[in-house]
Parts: C-alpha cells; structure tokens; sequence
C-alpha cells in the first residue's frame, strides 16, 4: 500500500437537517459493575446531646395485697454463743446487824493450874552438886499444883503442858549456873551456864509432864555464897494443855 497522504482541514459543519427522531433503540445490556471503592475514613464523632431530664409521672395506685404465702421449714438451731461475763455489779447496802446470840456456858480454862512464888532476899549457900532454892514469899498458887513445907519442890497434879520461867537477881555477879529439875533430873532447856560472872539468871521454856510430876528450882557448879538482891529468885509455872 502507498503512503497515505495528509489529512485536508476539516469543511464547515452543513445546516442540520429537520429529520424525524427515529425510534428508541432497546436498552443495552448493563455493563460489568465496576469494583467496589475504598471505603474513607470515619469521620470525628460529634458531641453528646445532653438532653432535659422529663419530669416524674404520677404513682400509679397501689395494688392488691397478694395471698401470704406457705411457711417454710423452721431452719437448723444455730450454735449457742458463749457471751463475755459482765462485770462484777456493785457491792449491795451492809444489812441490819442481827440479834446477839446468848452466850455459851463458860469453858474450863486450864491456865488457872498456875503458880508462882519468890524468895525475895534470901541468902543460900551453894554446892557444886546443886542447893535447890526455896520460894517462901508472895506465893500465889492456883488449883492443880501444890509446894511442900520446905517451899522448894511443887507437885503438879495434872499431865499435860506447861510453861516455866524463872529469874535470879544477885548482890554480887558469880560464875554459877542455875536450872530446873524435873522430877529430879534438869531440864535441858532450863540450864543457865554463863562464862562469865553473872548478877542476873534467867530462862523460860514448854514440857510436857505426867501426873504427879515434881518441879524444884536450883543454883549448882560453884561453891559459894549467893545473896539474893530484890525482887530476888522468882518462878512461874503455868499449865497450858
């Protein structure tokens, strides 16, 4: 084929002609539906509308009370609590004094078996195996105990306890010893053996005696002249069981 040559210029558009419209063509088939575009961004949420608070209706009557129910079963007993003890509750009014009872029939009192006695400026004359030492003077015997005519040896009618003590007051101080005999024999817890030269003796002690038994008074260990200075050599004897 030869080369086709350059387009001439294009004429003037002719005067459109009066044609009748010709008759509509049908419809042609739809297109392909074209893909789906991307969807845009969501755009800033607006504001909340605060809206006004409706007023409150009426209250609708009440109604009808409905049937009481069926009881349940009575539930399990709870455990029992142990609560604290209250305080102690104030001390209530002192009552009435009451009526004094009559007084019991007076006991026998075994302290009345008691005696004492003295010999309140004697002089005795002291041997080493002992001078027993008579108590003449202010005797006061009671009931129970009984002193012999020489007034150096007491009986005690009754067994039982009791108490002795005795007191010795010298003109002059001398190493002699003193102690009680106890149906002849001394009682420990009654010899009085100083070391030293001594104007006062004294010793008080509990035995327990028979019946019958026989208390004397005595100065030993020295010989010697003992001048007694008032209130002198002095005993006591008291029963006390």
């Amino acid at each position: 084929t030869g080369i086709t040559g350059a387009t001439g210029v294009t004429g003037d558009t002719g005067v459109t002609g009066i044609g009748v419209t010709g008759s509509t063509g049908a419809p042609g088939a739809t297109g392909v539906t074209g893909a789906t575009g991307v969807t845009g961004e969501t755009g800033v949420t607006g504001a909340t509308g605060v809206g006004v608070t409706g007023s409150t209706g009426d209250t609708g009557p009440t109604g009808t009370t409905g049937a009481t129910g069926v009881t349940g079963d009575t539930g399990v007993t709870g455990a029992t609590g142990v609560g604290v003890t209250g305080g102690t509750g104030a001390t209530g009014a002192t009552g009435a004094t009451g009526a004094t009872g009559v007084t019991g029939a007076t006991g026998t009192s075994v302290t009345s078996n008691s005696a004492f006695a003295e010999n309140t400026n004697g002089t005795i004359v002291v041997i080493l195996g002992g001078t027993l030492i008579a108590l003449p003077n202010n005797q006061n015997i009671g009931t129970g105990i009984t002193v012999n005519g020489t007034n150096d040896t007491f009986t005690l009618t009754n067994a039982g306890r009791y108490y002795i003590s005795y007191k010795i007051n010298l003109t002059v101080a001398l190493a002699i010893q003193s102690r009680i005999l106890l149906n002849g024999t001394a009682i420990p817890a009654s010899v009085v053996s100083p070391t030293l030269s001594l104007s006062q003796l004294q010793s008080d002690f509990i035995v327990t005696v028979t019946a019958g038994s026989t208390i004397q008074f005595q100065l030993f260990g020295l010989i010697a002249t003992a001048v007694l200075s008032p209130p002198g050599a002095t005993l006591n004897i008291i029963q006390l069981s």
